[in-house]
């Protein structure tokens, strides 16, 4: 896969920058062109010569200078950069390069490339181990996966600094077949669709304070998202009150309410060539919610709630005459294949994602899924447990064909 490919490789501050030479003398011997963009901390360790020796082309280290590597100038060399990259591969990332990246700061060349670019980033944290454990640092690596950069999980073993623990660099053919992997799905084949897509619960108001919902964390409608946008779909995603971070290069519209998605999605389709419904949306709502807050009294032993249908998404849209392509998820406790094929004859669907609570794997919040793919002409595909960004592909996969 990396045979022609064109990589980027950010090398920044850390003992582990010589690695990097090996590194980059790794992805030339698999077929890869490669430009190499050191942080001005990366050369206190490693000299630009060196890189320049091993690459044979002028290596990035200024934002004020041209690289005489291409014919772009100072103001225009890093969309230059991001543009020619199949991939940026950031080895090692510093502990500080990827805080800037979490929190969209752009201070030198390299965490401009990486805000520029539309292509797959790849990051391999390189620091040691107390630093990598430390809770800010997790939830750094945490916001960036989920809003679609990938991180090579950290060897372990023991720093330069004598302590054991996760955060070495990985070895150098983890590294290659990490990116293999990614730029294996990172094919732009769904260039010039457009998509739309659905992920979370609603919450359906009782009073104020109080609603109704579930346990749907939009995991799986995300990584839809995520995937879709590195295929190269301009996606819209609407979401339900989730605590997620917005995928990259992916449009997001928040609503709270089955009402609000429905009109939101209505709205939107008729500007898209497919729409996957990934949401949990509910299918009751209250019939009368109240204004103000329900008081507990000494009287009120019970409380009655009235519920009335919410308006079915996927069934309106399957009436119409003219209709993008339509993709269902079913999640089902019981005779699931049943009640999915019915789901997806009912409401004229090209395609039903069937998955159940009791598969292991396949609950809430989880970052695995075990689906069955059920086709519009009849066809039963049943997938192996796999993380919700691989389901997220397979399903693509047959949105591709379908379209």
């Amino acid at each position: 896969m990396l045979r022609g490919k064109h990589i980027v490789l950010g090398v920044t501050g850390g003992i582990a920058a010589y690695k990097a030479c090996y590194l980059l003398r790794e992805l030339q011997r698999e077929g890869a062109e490669v430009r190499v963009i050191m942080t001005e901390a990366a050369t206190k360790f490693v000299t630009p010569l060196t890189f320049s020796a091993l690459s044979g082309k002028n290596v990035y280290t200024d934002l004020w200078t041209t690289n005489q590597a291409t014919d772009s100038n100072i103001g225009t060399q890093h969309i230059e950069v991001a543009n020619w990259a199949d991939a940026l591969l950031i080895a090692p990332a510093s502990a500080n390069t990827i805080a800037k990246l979490q929190a969209g700061l752009s201070d030198n060349l390299l965490t401009i490339v990486t805000l520029a670019t539309k292509r797959p980033v790849i990051l391999a944290p390189t620091m040691d181990a107390d630093m990598y454990l430390n809770p800010v640092m997790q939830q750094n690596l945490t916001k960036l996966r989920e809003r679609g950069y990938f991180v090579i999980p950290a060897a372990e073993g023991e720093h330069a600094s004598g302590l054991e623990g996760p955060g070495r660099l990985p070895e150098i053919d983890v590294i290659i077949r990490f990116v293999d992997g990614v730029l294996e799905k990172a094919h732009l084949d769904l260039k010039k669709k457009k998509i739309l897509v659905t992920a979370g619960p609603t919450h359906e108001a009782i009073d104020p304070v109080r609603f109704i919902g579930n346990r749907s964390s939009g995991k799986m409608g995300f990584a839809l998202a995520t995937a879709a946008a590195q295929r190269g779909a301009e996606v819209t995603l609407i979401a339900g009150p989730v605590s997620l971070e917005t995928p990259r290069h992916v449009r997001r519209i928040d609503v709270e309410s089955a009402e609000e998605m429905a009109r939101a999605v209505i709205d939107e389709s008729s500007r898209v060539d497919a729409v996957i419904m990934a949401a949990a949306v509910a299918d009751f709502t209250p019939e009368k919610p109240v204004s103000s807050k329900i008081k507990k009294t000494k009287d009120s032993s019970r409380l009655s709630l009235y519920l009335k249908h919410t308006t079915d998404i996927l069934a309106a849209l399957g009436k119409k005459k003219r209709r993008p392509l339509l993709v269902g998820f079913a999640l089902e406790t019981e005779n699931g294949r049943a009640h999915a094929e019915t789901k997806l004859t009912s409401k004229n669907l090209d395609l039903i994602v069937l998955n159940s609570l009791r598969d292991e794997g396949a609950g809430f919040g989880s970052d695995t899924n075990v689906v069955t793919l059920i086709h519009q002409n009849g066809n039963v595909e049943k997938l192996k447990k796999m993380a919700k960004y691989d389901v997220a592909h397979a399903i693509l996969d047959r949105v591709k064909n379908l379209l």
